[in-house]
C-alpha cells in the first residue's frame, strides 16, 4: 500500500507511541475531519451537506452502479452522500438524469476542494460526458451520408 520505510520513522516517534498506547485512529480522524472546510447545497428546498472527503462505500458503489439501471443500487451509492431515501425525493421532485449526473458531479468536485466546481461548470462536464459516451454512427448511418453517384469502393474480386 506504501513504500514508507519502518526505518524512516524517528526515534522519537516510537518513544512517543510507547507513553500513549496505540494510535488511536478514531480520534486523528475525527478531529481532522472538524477542520476540514464543507460544502452545502440546496435541492428541492432542503440544504445537504457534504462530507469532507468521498465516502469509501460511495467509490465502491459508484464504480459497481455505473452500468446498472437498478433504483436500490443508486439509492444506496446516494445515501452515502445525502441521507437515506433522496433518490425517491428527488425522483418525486421530477429530476431528471441529466440533473442528478449535473448534482454528483458537484458535489464529487466540491468534496474533493470545496469551491472548486460551479453548478455551470459541472453542467458543462455532465455534457461533455455525455457526447463522450455517444455511440459513432452505424455502417448504414455512414453509407446514407456518403456523396451521391461516387463509386463504391471495390472489393478486389474479379466479376
Amino acid at each position: 500500500m506504501t513504500d514508507l520505510d519502518l526505518a524512516d520513522v524517528g526515534q522519537g516517534d516510537e518513544q512517543q507511541l510507547a507513553v500513549d498506547g496505540p494510535a488511536d485512529f478514531d480520534a486523528f480522524f475525527a478531529e481532522e475531519s472538524a477542520t476540514r472546510p464543507r460544502e452545502q447545497l440546496t435541492l428541492y428546498g432542503t440544504t445537504y451537506t457534504l462530507p469532507e472527503s468521498l465516502p469509501l462505500m460511495f467509490t465502491l458503489q459508484m464504480e459497481r452502479v455505473q452500468d446498472s439501471s437498478d433504483p436500490a443500487d443508486v439509492r444506496k451509492m446516494l445515501a452515502t452522500l445525502y441521507g437515506a431515501d433522496v433518490l425517491d425525493t428527488w425522483a418525486e421532485h421530477g429530476m431528471t438524469d441529466r440533473q442528478l449526473g449535473v448534482v454528483l458531479i458537484y458535489s464529487a468536485g466540491n468534496i474533493r476542494r470545496p469551491g472548486s466546481v460551479t453548478m455551470q461548470r459541472a453542467a458543462e462536464l455532465y455534457a461533455e460526458q455525455e457526447a463522450g459516451k455517444a455511440a459513432a454512427p452505424n455502417r448504414a448511418a455512414r453509407r446514407a451520408t456518403t456523396k451521391k453517384g461516387k463509386k463504391a469502393p471495390s472489393s478486389g474480386a474479379r466479376s
